[in-house]
Formats: C-alpha cells, structure tokens, sequence
C-alpha cells in the first residue's frame, strides 16, 4: 500500500485553467472522495494521477516515488472506470484474471488472487458466466474485483456507481466501504453525489473550479462548512444563509445572539434541521410556503424576510402552506460566513 501526495499540480486546457496549483495528501490506507459539481476537476485530477492525463505542471508521488512521468502501467494503481468496461467475450474468472495475466503472474498466483478478490465481492459463483448473463451490480463488481486482483497500491474509482439504479447503489456502497476496508487499499474516488461521499470516506475534499474548497472528514464537513459554496453543495437540503448585521462584537436577532470578532454585515449559515420550531412571536418569523412530506420528516420551504428557507420538522408535525412559524437557532450549531469572500469567520 501507499500515500499519494499531489504537490501543486495544474492543469491548462488552452486558455482555461482545469486545476490550479492543488495540493493534496491521502494517508497509507486511506479512503478519500473527490466531491464536486461537473466541471470542477476532480476527474482531471484523477487521470493525471493515473497518467491518462498529462500535468501543466507540479509532482504526483505514490509512496515515495515521483510517478509524474511514468506510464499508467508502472505506477502500481489499479483503476475502475463509471462505465463496466468488461470484455463481453471473457468469462467473469477471465475478466477478474485480465490484469494478472498482463503482469505475466504463473497460473497459480492467478486462480488465488482472483477467488479471493471474487469472494470479497461475493461474484465467486459467477466465475464461469459470460457478463451478459450478470445484472448491472455484478458486472460492477467483476470491474471492482479485476483492479482489487491485481493488489494495486492504490485504487482510483471514477463515479463507478452511477450507472446503477437507487436501491442497487446503496446496496453496493455498502459493500464497497467493506471490501475497502478489509483490503486496505489507498483509494480515491471521484463522484458528484455527497451521499456516496458521505458515506464511504475516510475524508472529503470538495473541489469548486479547479481548487479544493475543504478538505476533512464528513462530519466536520457537514457541520463546519468552510465557505458557503461547500455549507450549499454539501447536504440535503442544503445549508440556509441568513444576511445579518453585526453590531458591537454581537451578533444577534429575534431569539439569537452570539459573540463575535467582527462588525459588520454576516451571512449565519444554519442547517434544516438545527432550528426549532416555536411559535412565531418567539423567533425568527419563517413564512410557510411548501409542505413536502419525506417520509421520514417533513420538508419546509418558507421565507425569513426575503430569504429562501428549508427546514426540518417531525413527520407527524401539523404544518400546512401559509401558516407563519418562528424558527429559533443555536449558537453552538450555526457557522458564520464572510459576505464578500463566502468564507467562514
């Protein structure tokens, strides 16, 4: 296994700048998701490290070997593409078998390496079928166990699930985070769906045009928000900005108030389900607009002032469009953004 440092990588696409100057660390064993909207690089980042994608500039170094201008072949990693990318005239065993055979492995090393990486993805009693004859999951999983065969330093995953359908796709992310983890490997994985994110890493790094907005683990992510592009990308629904005005180190309004080194206009971010709800005399007066029942909660939509709201209340709550709520925030639970950078204070 090993660490994979990016120092100061860029990428230029003529005039446009794909990454600018990007660092980034993944730990020895570690699992790591790029997260982003399309367009913001993470796949660019992903075939440099690959070597499928030449660099403008900077170093990748798997370990302590600068990979930067070595071939794809030689860089110890193993790569699972959105796309199956199974050889339909191969049998499953063969498929699994392809990279080994390509490295010139004996036939014993083979059959080894494949049954234990088919028994981690539970595809062994398919090794004698064709892929047309496998669901879209197990073909996904005959991709996964083709890199994992091959014992790579590090694994590189392209949005390999989001070909699959909802309730197959949380099914294999679980499986994978097992896998994953039982075999140890460094992985980066690169998807646009905070849920996968959220669920399956170690650590998230959240790219914005070419740049890492944060990178940490998904809990602080979620609740500490660095800027209020990752605060409004990340979770659903995503992370309510309010304007308000600091006054004399102070920041407050109806039913909040909280210290703070700066005066001056504010955007307090806050997440849905952070707030409670109270009468409407008693906090921030939240205008009612959309009632959405999720199931498991109930998904508000409302105005506080001329400021587009979501919030969450209990499903069994007794709330209809029109009525007038008032919201009352905890301190302990808000971060506060700058209004002209959008970073946090």
């Amino acid at each position: 296994m090993a660490a994979i440092t990016i120092e100061g990588v860029s990428k230029r696409f003529g005039a446009a700048m794909a990454l600018e100057q990007l660092d980034l660390n993944v730990a020895d064993g570690e699992f790591v998701a790029l997260l982003g909207p399309s367009g913001c690089g993470k796949t660019t980042l992903l075939r440099i490290i690959a070597g499928l994608e030449t660099r403008s500039s900077g170093r990748v170094l798997i370990g302590d070997r600068d990979v930067s201008d070595l071939p794809p072949a030689e860089r110890g990693l193993a790569m699972v593409f959105q796309n199956y990318a199974v050889f339909p005239h191969l049998t499953v065993f063969e498929n699994v078998a392809f990279g080994l055979r390509m490295q010139k492995r004996d036939e014993a090393t083979i059959r080894r390496q494949v049954n234990r990486a088919a028994d981690l993805l539970q595809i062994g009693p398919y090794l004698d079928r064709y892929p047309a004859k496998l669901s879209g999951g197990q073909r996904q999983r005959v991709a996964v166990a083709r890199a994992l065969a091959v014992e790579p330093a590090v694994l590189l995953m392209d949005e390999p699930l989001s070909n699959l359908d909802a309730l197959l796709r949380l099914e294999m992310r679980a499986e994978l985070k097992s896998v994953l983890k039982e075999a140890g490997t460094t992985t980066l994985y690169v998807t646009h769906d905070q849920t996968e994110a959220m669920g399956l890493a170690d650590r998230i790094a959240v790219m914005h045009k070419g740049v890492i907005e944060q990178i940490d683990t998904p809990t602080r992510i979620y609740s500490k928000p660095s800027s209020t592009f990752v605060g409004g990308f990340v979770g659903s629904p995503p992370m309510n900005f309010l304007k308000l005005e600091a006054k004399n180190g102070v920041l407050a309004c109806e039913g909040f108030s909280m210290p703070l080194a700066h005066d001056g206009p504010v955007l307090l971010g806050f997440r849905g389900e952070d707030v409670r709800l109270v009468d409407a005399s008693q906090g921030l007066a939240f205008a009612v607009r959309v009632v959405e029942p999720m199931g498991s909660h109930l998904l508000l939509t409302g105005q506080v002032g001329g400021e587009r709201i979501r919030v969450v209340a209990a499903p069994q709550a007794e709330i209809a469009s029109g009525m007038t709520l008032g919201l009352q925030l905890d301190a302990a639970r808000v971060v506060v953004m700058d209004t002209q950078t959008g970073k946090a204070l």
